[in-house]
């Protein structure tokens, strides 16, 4: 159980963070900016909520925010050696939430007619912060990825942004009256 007493610690004024493990990291580098912005679209998922009038996509979105935390704190932690064993403390993502994700995605996609055309940001005010939201857990699936390129990441972790962008995609044409209000692209429109 997290308590914090303090908010304010001082120990990162020198640029410096704390990981799960008790290392301290550059609050620059790619650990740091991959869980930073998995916060971001926990931000953003925020902001939907608070447009939201269906109870069910508010749920569904309310396990989605817990998962991030889930997704922030396996980030934060290092993974640990090969040959090693990984922490009592470490709160690692499993196959399970990509999966149920799957499963929601699905239930809203059944709603929707397929596709005819790209679907521009936009429509109404929940679908528009679904589409930010959509971008910005894309950028935190890079990040993860770049961070890959130097250190281990939880491969469940990585699937669960790429499946959450998905999601974030249909439940924005969900919330446009399933797809009926949807923007869309007009290639070449304004030449």
């Amino acid at each position: 159980m997290v308590k914090l007493n303090k908010i304010y610690t001082r120990t990162g004024d020198d640029g410096s963070t704390g990981l799960v493990d008790g290392s301290r990291v550059s609050k620059a580098g790619a650990r740091v900016t991959a869980y930073g912005e998995v916060d971001e679209t926990n931000s953003v998922i925020g902001l939907v909520r608070l447009h939201l009038e269906n109870t069910k996509l508010d749920k569904m979105l309310a396990r989605i925010q817990n998962d991030l935390f889930d997704l922030g704190a396996d980030l934060a932690t290092p993974l640990p050696a090969k040959d090693e064993a990984d922490s009592e403390y470490a709160l690692r993502m499993v196959e399970a939430q990509a999966a149920r994700l799957e499963n929601e995605l699905d239930d809203l996609n059944a709603d929707l007619e397929p596709l005819t055309s790209f679907v521009l940001p936009g429509g109404s005010p929940p679908a528009a912060y679904l589409h930010q939201a959509r971008t910005v857990c894309r950028r935190a699936e890079r990040c993860c990825v770049e961070m890959m390129e130097t250190e281990a990441v939880n491969p469940a972790a990585l699937k669960y942004l790429n499946r959450l962008s998905d999601f974030l995609f249909v439940a924005a044409r969900w919330c446009n009256d399933q797809g009926e209000t949807d923007v869309k692209w007009v290639p070449g429109a304004n030449r």
